[in-house]
C-alpha cells in the first residue's frame, strides 16, 4: 500500500483552526453524548500510521514538534534554521520536499497545521486524505484552514464519527 498525505485538523464551524493568538482551548465537544456513533476517533491510533508529521513555524513555535519525538518532523519557514534531531526546516518548496518523502518506503504523512503550511499542499491537489473534526463553536474569527483561490477538489466521504457534538468526517478524493 503506499503512503498517503493526510490532513488531519480541528475546525470551527465557520472554518477556524485556531484563534488569532494561535489559541485552540475551544477545541472542545458540548458534554452531549445523545447523538454519539459507536465508533470514537482514535487518535494515538491514527498516530500510529504515520511516521512524517508537516506543520509550520507558528506550531512549531507553539512547541507541538514535541508530541512527535519519533517521528519525522518538517516545519515550512521562510527562515534559515538548522536542522536537529528528527526536526528538518525547510525553506524552500514544502510540498516538492513532502512528494519526494511520499515517494520513499514508509507509513502515511501527516499535515498537522497551520493554514499557511498546508495551503500549498491544497493548492497543489496532493491530499489523499482529509479528516476534519468540526467543533461546535462559532469562532468569529481567528486562523482559516482554507486560504482563497483552492482549485475545486470533489471528495467522497468514507466515516462520520459523532463524540460529544463534535463531528469527525473523514474524505478521500474522488
Amino acid at each position: 500500500m503506499s503512503r498517503k498525505i493526510i490532513l488531519n485538523l480541528a475546525i470551527s464551524i465557520d472554518g477556524y483552526i485556531a484563534s488569532e493568538d494561535g489559541g485552540f482551548d475551544w477545541i472542545v465537544g458540548d458534554g452531549d453524548k445523545s447523538l454519539d456513533t459507536e465508533k470514537k476517533w482514535d487518535f494515538n491510533g491514527f498516530l500510529d500510521t504515520i511516521d512524517v508529521v508537516v506543520m509550520g513555524k507558528n506550531c512549531y513555535d507553539q512547541n507541538f514538534h514535541k508530541d512527535f519525538k519519533n517521528k519525522k518532523v518538517y516545519i515550512a519557514t521562510s527562515k534559515d534554521l538548522k536542522d536537529y534531531e528528527n526536526i528538518y526546516f525547510i525553506k524552500g518548496d514544502i510540498v516538492k520536499t513532502i512528494e519526494e518523502e511520499k515517494q520513499k518506503n514508509g507509513e502515511n504523512i501527516f499535515l498537522f497545521g497551520g493554514g499557511k503550511a498546508i495551503n500549498p499542499f491544497i493548492k497543489a491537489n496532493i491530499i489523499d486524505e482529509y479528516i476534519i473534526g468540526i467543533i461546535p463553536t462559532i469562532l468569529g474569527k481567528g486562523r482559516k484552514l482554507f486560504l482563497e483561490n483552492n482549485p475545486k477538489i470533489d471528495l467522497h466521504l468514507d466515516e462520520y464519527i459523532t463524540d460529544e457534538g463534535v463531528v469527525i468526517l473523514r474524505y478521500s478524493k474522488r
